[in-house]
């Protein structure tokens, strides 16, 4: 198992292209299992989670050809209808195949979910849309066995409890297919949930509202293959962005879409951090003292949960005492222990991360405990004094395109390497 290691202290500067979206891929490729015939995607990023959704594609039936960023994918009629646990253990997105094949096929099996443990994530309001949708659902030995007794989908109203990005991904799948109208309410807003829309209206889907708390779908008998090009992340770039400014750099972060960004740059503006706008550039001057700040995670356009652990580590260096309240995952400050070791001042009480800032990291062996974490021990290292090594980096393969490779060519000095038996 590799390591990455990092000698502190060099600030970046360069420019830095973004990858294409893990979060917005993952349910683009489940969905072209709707329809037969030939996909194609473009600007897929190479990362494992990717690799792990094109074995279950495999496993499904599906023929892939794979040369990233591009990818091809002929679906037909699938003899397979389930996802083992296996495959579902190594990634939690892996549900997202439920509602194409209940859609198309009138039956699923797969296994219940697996990822990173920031919090128990269930899909309970998955499994109640779907019964909303006349799908009979049953859990045995941890998957969850699901048929239409109809022979289809029927189109309903349905209102989530709490927005769910999965869930309303996995719905708006299922209703497409699905006979008559179907209404979504209180639907995840998020550029992910936008960009699957928008690849279902490519293969012939009828969708409005797409982006906002009320999704609209009339649902078709079928839907064709079409091509389709996927949205930057706007995680990697934000953490991008956070990494120049805890260096004290100047990047420019190429790519982005600043509308899908603006709750995290206003943010590093309120404290201190100079982004600039050039193009479809971002470009930041990081120059300290930066000044602390109180933030609260929530859905998008909120502040996303995604970034918490990468602001926490500019939080240390700011001057004052910050605060960060994560609303979203109850289990997502894992990550603060590994920062303490690295010299960081945060108490964390209930869902608050109290943070006494102004600190300056000092290299230490720390761990990696979830996607996320592994980003905010990377920027510590980077702005910190000495050597850093980052144990269990295969959750950084998970969510960040080459990332080691990326930073280099921005000056850092940072390298991966064979881990400890």
């Amino acid at each position: 198992m590799d390591n990455i290691r990092i000698k502190g202290g060099q600030a970046l500067q360069g420019n830095i292209q973004v990858s294409g979206a893990k979060n917005a891929a993952l349910p683009m490729l489940c969905a072209s299992l709707l329809a037969e015939g030939e996909h194609h995607f473009d600007n897929v990023p190479d990362l494992r989670d990717i690799a792990t959704t094109v074995e279950l594609l495999r496993y499904l039936g599906a023929e892939t050809q794979v040369g990233l960023p591009r990818l091809r994918l002929r679906v037909g009629r699938l003899q397979e209808f389930e996802a083992p646990y296996e495959l579902v253990k190594r990634m939690r997105a892996s549900v997202l195949v439920l509602g194409p094949l209940v859609a198309r096929f009138g039956q699923a099996r797969v296994s219940l979910p697996g990822g990173c443990a920031i919090g128990a994530r269930p899909i309970d309001q998955h499994l109640k849309g779907f019964e909303a949708l006349g799908a009979r659902v049953e859990l045995h030995h941890g998957y969850v066995h699901m048929h239409v007794p109809a022979g289809r989908l029927r189109g309903a109203d349905y209102r989530f409890d709490i927005p769910t990005v999965t869930g309303t991904e996995n719905l708006l799948m299922a209703a497409s297919l699905a006979e008559g109208r179907t209404v979504l309410d209180n639907a995840a807003c998020e550029p992910e949930v936008l960009a699957l829309a928008d690849m279902l209206k490519a293969m012939g889907a009828e969708i409005e509202g797409a982006g906002s708390p009320r999704i609209v779908i009339e649902g078709k008998r079928s839907l064709q293959a079409a091509s389709h090009r996927v949205i930057a992340d706007r995680i990697e770039a934000g953490t991008f962005l956070v990494a120049a400014a805890a260096t004290q750099g100047d990047v420019c972060v190429q790519g982005a879409d600043f509308a899908h960004l603006e709750a995290l740059v206003q943010t590093l503006r309120t404290m201190g951090v100079e982004i600039e706008r050039r193009g479809t550039d971002l470009c930041v001057r990081g120059r300290a003292p930066y000044k602390a700040h109180e933030v609260t995670t929530a859905p998008y356009p909120g502040f996303p949960t995604d970034m918490q652990a990468q602001l926490m580590t500019l939080m240390c260096m700011a001057e004052g005492r910050s605060c960060i309240t994560e609303t979203i995952f109850e289990n997502r400050f894992m990550h603060v222990a590994e920062l303490q070791r690295m010299g960081a001042r945060i108490s964390v009480r209930g869902r608050n991360a109290f943070v006494e800032g102004a600190i300056t990291f000092e290299g230490a062996e720390v761990m990696a405990t979830d996607l996320r974490a592994s980003a905010s021990l990377v920027i510590a290292g980077l702005a910190g004094q000495g050597a850093t090594e980052i144990r269990r980096v295969y959750h950084l393969d998970r969510g960040y395109e080459k990332i080691e490779a990326k930073l280099s060519r921005l000056g850092a000095r940072i390298e991966r390497v064979p881990g400890h038996a």
